[in-house]
């Protein structure tokens, strides 16, 4: 997106916001799809509308292998929701206003729960592989916040957000209420691109964290800013490193595509839950 002062930024996201209700309607419900989720749109329920973001001008484009790049109104458990088949990452050279663009557009367009998706490396080796995991906290260490300069709609002081409940305890409790055996953990989200060093992810570990990968936490806060309940799951592609001798890209997606099935249920309790 064009930089601009903040009327500006926030002008746009409302435009943005206003053509998604027009061309697709009003949805309580947003869920944003990670690396090697995109499949998971049609699974998830029968598709009533898409919108290409490349339609939309000045929405940030995605580019990275895995991450589709339209918007998609799917009926999930008797709920209207929009997926947004794609994100924007910081290491593909976007700022945070970038990067959480889509998530405010959704929760202006209506979207009072947002459910962030992502791909993981584990940093607990019982979470293994194809492993669904439903976050309970973050460690943000991008260096960065979607809060900066941004303020709010109308007050900056605003931008002093609570992050206690990040993510919401009550959805959590209805999810492992209807998904029994689902486990919880916390997210380290960095900027990437390159993969973590293992002593990284020891350093990861001494912090609290069980996960990493190199987005989610930056959406997370945005949606908190607006005053949207925030759910997370992170499908676990690979084991961290020093937990394995090598990580690849392309192991990652086939790792999300083949575990696809089995998440239909996680991401459908959390909208069910909203």
């Amino acid at each position: 997106m064009r930089r601009a002062g903040n009327d500006q930024v926030w002008d746009g996201l409302r435009d943005h916001a206003r053509r998604v209700v027009h061309e697709l309607g009003e949805h309580p419900v947003a869920v944003v799809l990670g690396t090697g989720w995109a499949g998971l749109a049609d699974l998830l329920g029968p598709t009533a509308g898409r919108l290409p973001v490349a339609s939309l001008p000045g929405w940030p484009q995605p580019t990275v292998s895995g991450h589709a790049g339209d918007l998609r109104s799917v009926r999930i458990a008797g709920t209207d929701t929009l997926v947004v088949a794609g994100r924007c990452h910081l290491y593909e050279g976007h700022d945070a206003t970038d990067v959480v663009h889509a998530v405010r557009v959704a929760v202006l367009a209506g979207a009072r729960t947002v459910v962030l998706t992502n791909a993981a490396g584990s940093i607990r080796p019982e979470f293994g592989v194809g492993t669904a995991v439903l976050l309970a906290d973050q460690l943000n260490l991008t260096g960065t916040s979607p809060l900066i300069g941004t303020g709010a709609v109308g007050d900056p002081d605003d931008r002093f957000v609570d992050l206690c409940d990040l993510y919401s305890s009550r959805i959590r409790s209805a999810v492992r209420d209807e998904v029994g055996g689902l486990p919880e953990g916390i997210y380290a989200g960095l900027v990437g691109p390159q993969f973590e060093t293992p002593a990284e992810i020891r350093a990861f570990a001494a912090l609290g964290a069980d996960l990493v990968g190199m987005s989610t936490v930056l959406e997370a806060i945005a949606a908190a800013h607006l005053g949207a309940e925030v759910a997370g799951v992170s499908l676990v592609t690979n084991p961290a490193a020093g937990l394995t001798d090598r990580i690849d890209h392309q192991e990652v997606l086939d790792s999300g595509t083949r575990s696809l099935e089995h998440l239909v249920p996680v991401v459908t309790a959390c909208g069910r839950a909203a």
